[in-house]
């Protein structure tokens, strides 16, 4: 009998049998479930269970979060269950099947499009910048720009566009690149591919519109003509070409006598995939791409444009949730290829800044409860700057009202927005820095529309936040609690209440009496709030921070068990200090993914370790062109006999030296 039979019986039972496990895995704190019958799972017994520190479904696999004793209750519930583990590969591609068409393709979107957003970011900033110093006529009562007005400028603004151009123009190179990765095929043949749909042999596809037939250079092929045509810019061509050449590689593996394969393979796949590009796929790629493009423009423009605005600017925030707002990149960027601009894109910003505005109003709601701030403070700053996640999964979600108010101040603000037809140049950093992605004519209307997602959901959350309180203060008075109530409308935190005395012996016991941990990394310490995953901002694994770090080795912040060594991927690592507190430090987020690449264990699992001793190494480089950030994320799953815990973040640390967390026993 191992330590977790009862319990991994018990789960067993609640999730539908052993007949209902299709596939099972775990990572470094969750147990991963493929489900053949998702609804036969009953969520709220399984999450009333003491070894279960919560639940929640993605992408088709039911996660059960256990916290970093997950590779042995793994081991005792395969055991119990009397089936095999699998890979956290085979576990993904068995969930596919509790997916629908749509959320694959939505899916397979997503991991294309997740590597190129930095690069597209970076873009659309250098749009911004060159529209502030050569399309704002400030200077000469209004009639000149920077640039007109001087050489450097001018020079900067023709240099900027060097890179512009390579972000946008060259995008297909990037798009045929990332489906071969995610695809797992040749890279080099996905880039040489991007780059025939490029080629300055071609006509450039923002010249196509102003070129007469006649005057359009063609193949010729005796018997047939092929226009000469690039794909600048273009989304959906180079999705087609890319998936193309990536199932003629299959092909041509899977026929190809091995002995040939290193010649036969790349040349027949990319011959024939440059072929069906520019003959068959760039074509029809082309007209799909501009009718959906069309649709969309049609209804952001058109007599029905303020319900369009209205419903996109409320769905937006559900949408980032289910992760179908991956799709906006590729309308976006196909409207900027079409209509030289994106009205779609200043809606999404407007509705980071909506869901960042109902965290600012539960600041101000929660201004006395010390503990909730710390959450509150950099959620809304994170959301201001464009990222949603730790405000959404950390604040709104946990209250629902300040979401829902948020999604109500977004609709407002994109109806506002798409009356007055505001525009951005190309998609750029989200929340209040979007504006410098705006066209120059229409950063006023962006403004206007700004100060309504701010003031909206502001107000809304206020409002209906001060009615709950009162509401339930009333509850608590009814039970006969005024001391209770007092409580609960000021703060839910006891600490808040404290005297100045009370607040000075509270120091002073910890100045004496506290014990330390030590940063584990060389960066900057910042709360989980402002880490971009809903479970980890959240809190649902426990307390905790994490550091941006400047350097690629892990040490042990304490002296403790190094334990949940997972050596398929090797990117975590638990470790249960003498007073039994427990921690987890994660890598990256979605580091996972990467297999061990750039990774390497320092220890072993069950070595007892002394603060400052090197645990992981890792490769920064490798994870950021996988496309992931390389936080590391340092979780309490379990206090053991500790308390009064502290996080200490919003500084610079230095690895070993500078304290992150206090605690006493």
């Amino acid at each position: 009998m191992g330590k977790y039979s009862a319990e991994s019986e018990e789960l067993l039972k609640l999730v539908g049998g052993r007949s209902n496990i299709a596939a099972v895995s775990h990572c470094v704190t969750r147990m991963r479930f493929v489900l053949n019958d998702p609804s036969a799972a009953d969520v709220k017994a399984i999450e009333s269970m003491k070894v279960v520190k919560g639940t929640f479904t993605q992408a088709g696999q039911f996660q059960v979060i256990i916290g970093n004793t997950v590779a042995e209750f793994y081991k005792d519930f395969t055991a119990t269950a009397g089936i095999e583990g699998v890979s956290k590969d085979a576990v993904k591609q068995a969930a596919k099947q509790n997916q629908n068409v749509l959320q694959r393709m939505i899916g397979a979107l997503a991991e294309i499009f997740a590597p190129l957003i930095p690069a597209i970011i970076t873009g659309g900033l250098i749009l911004g910048f060159r529209n502030c110093i050569d399309s704002m006529y400030l200077f000469e009562n209004g009639t000149k720009t920077l640039c007109d007005i001087s050489q450097f400028w001018s020079g900067v603004d023709s240099f900027l566009w060097l890179i512009g151009e390579a972000v946008f123009h060259m995008l297909p190179v990037g798009i045929c690149w990332s489906v071969t990765k995610k695809m797992g095929t040749t890279q080099m043949l996905g880039i040489v591919l991007g780059l025939t749909l490029v080629s300055g042999q071609l006509l450039n596809a923002y010249s196509v519109g102003t070129t007469a037939a006649a005057d359009i250079p063609v193949w010729d092929f005796g018997y047939f003509q092929v226009n000469m045509i690039g794909y600048q810019a273009q989304v959906l061509p180079a999705i087609l070409a890319a998936f193309c050449l990536v199932y003629l590689e299959r092909f041509f593996k899977k026929i190809t006598p091995q002995v040939i394969s290193m010649v036969v393979v790349p040349f027949c796949s990319l011959v024939l995939a440059v072929i069906a590009a520019h003959f068959v796929l760039g074509p029809i790629g082309w007209t799909i791409g501009s009718a959906i493009s069309s649709v969309v423009y049609a209804g952001i423009t058109g007599s029905f444009k303020v319900i369009f605005g209205a419903v996109f600017g409320f769905v937006y925030a559900p949408l980032v949730i289910t992760g179908l707002h991956h799709m906006s990149n590729a309308i976006d960027l196909q409207l900027i290829a079409d209509y030289g601009g994106t009205m779609l894109w200043p809606m999404i910003a407007l509705s980071n800044i909506a869901q960042g505005s109902a965290v600012l109003a539960m600041i101000y709601l929660q201004r006395k409860d010390a503990e909730a701030q710390e959450v509150n403070v950099p959620s809304c700053i994170s959301c201001y700057l464009g990222v949603t996640e730790p405000a959404i999964f950390g604040v709104n979600l946990k209250h629902v009202y300040p979401f829902v108010c948020g999604m109500i101040g977004s609709a407002a603000a994109a109806v506002i927005c798409v009356s007055t037809q505001t525009t951005a140049n190309a998609i750029g950093v989200g929340g209040i820095p979007g504006i410098l992605s705006i066209k120059p004519e229409y950063m006023g209307s962006f403004a206007v529309s700004m100060l309504a997602a701010i003031a909206v959901p502001f107000v809304l959350t206020v409002l209906v936040g001060k009615r709950k309180m009162a509401a339930e203060a009333s509850a608590v008075t009814a039970g006969g609690g005024a001391a209770a109530e007092s409580a609960e409308t000021e703060g839910t935190a006891a600490s808040v209440q404290e005297t100045p005395a009370e607040t000075k012996s509270a120091q002073a016991a910890a100045e004496s009496g506290a014990k330390t941990m030590r940063a584990y990394a060389d960066g900057q310490v910042i709360t989980l709030a402002e880490v971009n995953d809903g479970v980890f901002s959240s809190g649902v694994l426990g307390d905790g921070l994490a550091i941006r770090p400047e350097n690629d080795t892990v040490y042990a912040p304490a002296d403790g068990k190094a334990t949940a060594l997972i050596q398929d991927s090797k990117h975590a690592c638990g470790l249960v200090l003498d007073n039994g507190m427990e921690l987890i430090l994660h890598v990256g987020l979605d580091t996972v993914n990467m297999k061990g690449d750039g990774f390497s264990y320092l220890v072993t699992e069950g070595q007892y370790v002394k603060a400052g001793t090197p645990l992981i190494r890792f490769d920064r480089e490798k994870i950021r062109k996988a496309g992931y950030p390389d936080t590391i994320i340092c979780v309490v799953t379990a206090p053991g006999n500790a308390k009064n815990i502290q996080m200490l973040t919003g500084m610079e640390a230095r690895a070993k030296e500078t304290e992150i967390i206090r605690y006493e026993d």
